[in-house]
């Protein structure tokens, strides 16, 4: 892959408007894909509940791909049932796939690399990485964003010599299968992006996740000559974003393919490329996970992910567990 062309003053949108934008310009639908079948609204409740409610009632053809976004949702939806919140000046964007196998906890993990992959997000990275910043990066199981330089103290008093990490979330990723009759049909998969507007999550709104929302336009401001980097447009968004979707569906579909075969080339070379964008990386972290009403914490060192998509945590006795839930802290000694 190419290296992304610098932030600059010149817009590197391929959709940027003329000085006489035309009808299509200046609608929010992607007139250019219509196999996506397209759809904008001012507001949803949820753009993925309402794609899910739509192919199960036969409102939308489930053998047909079907893209949803809003300018705003009033009950957003985030994993385990937590609420998103969904100020205007952002994405949100659900696209729903037909499919014919079982989806895994690899898929919103091929999504977040092929996210990250986008041309905006590639020139902020480098933008960082030339002022030795955190780049943008990829978060089991379903984020994008980096932990910020900072620190807060744990938010358990028995353990006052141990600090947390804030997460900073740029990015959300909800995947949820779609079942018509008892049989899996398709899948919905949801991304909420920061774009203009970043929420102040308040000790409610983070609902007990040490991690705090920022935007694309937040990250310009930490870079030197903020007033000459130029965000895409919301359409732009759009656009990339589906592809990425697409393309993470795609490469999905090989893992399959080639899984009966015996080999995995195309998974070795997806765990690879997520190597080069983990977010947790050679941190240590506190996992906290839920049993049937009990909390079981375990620390260790994260080492990438294994070939079902957990989350590997080498443990200081040594051991190598793979994990695939659980609330995620990174912590350091104070």
């Amino acid at each position: 892959m190419p290296p992304s062309a610098p932030l600059s003053a010149a817009p590197f949108d391929p959709l940027a408007e003329t000085s006489t934008p035309t009808a299509s310009d200046t609608s929010p639908t992607l007139v250019h894909l219509p196999e996506l079948n397209h759809r904008h609204l001012a507001s949803s409740a949820s753009t993925n509940s309402e794609l899910i409610t739509a192919v199960q009632d036969g409102t939308l053809d489930a053998a047909q791909m079907h893209l949803l976004t809003a300018d705003t949702q009033s009950a957003g939806r985030g994993q385990h049932g937590r609420s998103w919140q969904s100020p205007p000046g952002n994405v949100y964007l659900s696209l729903y796939h037909p499919v014919h196998q079982p989806i895994s906890g690899l898929l919103s993990l091929v999504i977040g690399v092929e996210l990250a992959k986008m041309p905006v997000i590639q020139a902020l990275n480098e933008q960082l990485h030339a002022r030795q910043l955190t780049p943008i990066g990829v978060k089991w199981a379903n984020d994008l964003g980096f932990y910020a330089a900072i620190s807060k103290p744990a938010l358990t008093p028995s353990e006052p010599a141990i600090q947390t990490q804030p997460f900073s979330k740029l990015a959300g990723i909800l995947i949820e299968p779609v079942t018509i009759a008892g049989k899996l049909v398709g899948v919905v998969m949801g991304v909420g992006l920061n774009v203009q507007a970043a929420p102040a999550l308040t000790a409610q709104t983070c609902e007990g996740m040490s991690y705090q929302a920022i935007s694309l336009q937040d990250i310009c401001q930490m870079l030197p000559d903020a007033a000459t980097i130029r965000l895409p447009n919301l359409k732009t968004l759009y656009q990339q974003m589906s592809k990425a979707l697409l393309a993470a569906m795609t490469r999905f579909d090989y893992f399959s393919l080639e899984k009966p075969t015996g080999h995995t080339y195309y998974l070795d070379r997806f765990l690879e490329q997520f190597d080069g964008v983990d977010a947790l990386a050679g941190r240590r972290l506190r996992v906290t996970q839920e049993h049937h009403g009990n909390s079981t914490v375990v620390t260790g060192y994260a080492c990438g992910i294994d070939t079902h998509g957990c989350l590997q945590l080498r443990q200081d006795n040594g051991n190598i567990s793979a994990l695939f839930t659980g609330r995620i802290d990174v912590i350091r000694q104070a």
